[in-house]
């Protein structure tokens, strides 16, 4: 890639393999009625957009969703209902940035919230035997941290600020589209990975 000097991954569907519909499956058998109408990739309810900018902690999103669901749910119920939607990490796709690293400087930039932060965490640690994810990237960002949530503009400029790169040597790779154009908005090389494509199988 002629000019590209960084490149910003985000996670679920791109290192870390996500199914939305494992969680919807989770909260109707708790009995939680229409999940997947307030909750989804493509468009969230504020209770879970505010949940991934960290302006709603885990004991006021457990009693947001008892009084979504009209249930005394258990806080750990929840939680697992929550965590269902993430699966593995593509190794594969992992053991490309090592080699990637030595010649582009690595980032990731997701949308999360600090339930789920945790759980991908704990997966990588079982799946590679404790090593550190946020290692492979010069820095990590992650939207409960740092208060801000794609696509929202203020989060690209904010990454671009604080690692101190240029969008235009800058290649941002996201499963979504909306993510995508508002990158390209700004003047990042972009490329959505579709279902199927793995970061390894691409052009460098």
């Amino acid at each position: 890639m002629k000019g590209i000097k960084n490149i910003i991954f985000d996670l679920g569907g791109v290192l870390l393999d996500i199914d939305t519909g494992k969680t919807n499956d989770a909260f109707e058998k708790l009995g939680v009625p229409d999940f997947k109408n307030n909750y989804s990739l493509y468009k969230a309810s504020p209770l879970f957009d505010n949940l991934e900018k960290g302006n709603v902690s885990e004991p006021e999103f457990f009693n947001a969703i008892r009084q979504l669901s009209n249930l005394p749910l258990l806080d750990a119920a929840i939680r697992d209902a929550w965590n269902a939607l993430i699966l593995d990490f593509r190794m594969d796709s992992l053991q490309h940035l090592d080699m990637l690293k030595s010649r582009y400087s690595l980032y990731l930039l997701s949308n999360t919230n600090s339930i789920h932060h945790r759980a991908f965490h704990r997966s990588f640690n079982e799946q590679t035997g404790g090593k550190n994810f946020d290692g492979y990237f010069t820095k990590a960002y992650y939207s409960h941290q740092v208060g801000l949530r794609k696509p929202d503009k203020e989060i690209y400029d904010l990454v671009l600020s604080d690692a101190g790169i240029v969008a235009g040597e800058t290649i941002f790779i996201d499963d979504l589209l909306k993510n995508i154009e508002a990158a390209a908005a700004l003047g990042m090389h972009t490329h959505q990975l579709l279902p199927g494509e793995r970061i390894e199988k691409l052009e460098w």
